[in-house]
């Protein structure tokens, strides 16, 4: 787990809401994993640092493989929110997180 997942687990505490899974494998025969995940709204989180760095996520075969993983996470009903470092750094990832469980809860 990285330095920004554990960042944004401190944030998700802080606004109280619940505790999520962490590294939790959704696909059934797949090793897939979310960062985040919680599982009574099907509702996940996927940090991805190296944004900016050519980090894996934004070259092509790593990109590639990021779209295999979030359209199979669609089709078994799943909803996805994807986070660059810096919008957990900024705040701007909790709010979102905050905004999808007033929706789903509501």
């Amino acid at each position: 787990m990285s330095e920004l997942e554990d960042m944004l687990a401190l944030h998700i505490r802080a606004v109280g809401l619940p505790e999520p899974e962490r590294e939790a494998r959704f696909h059934p025969t797949r090793k897939w994993r979310f960062d985040f995940s919680w599982v009574d709204l099907r509702l996940a989180c996927e940090v991805d640092g190296g944004t900016w760095t050519r980090g894996r996520h934004t070259r092509g075969f790593g990109y590639r493989l990021d779209c295999e993983k979030m359209n199979e996470a669609v089709i078994l009903g799943w909803r996805v929110l994807r986070f660059t470092g810096g919008m957990v750094q900024d705040g701007t990832a909790i709010t979102t997180i905050e905004r999808a469980f007033e929706v789903l809860t509501s």
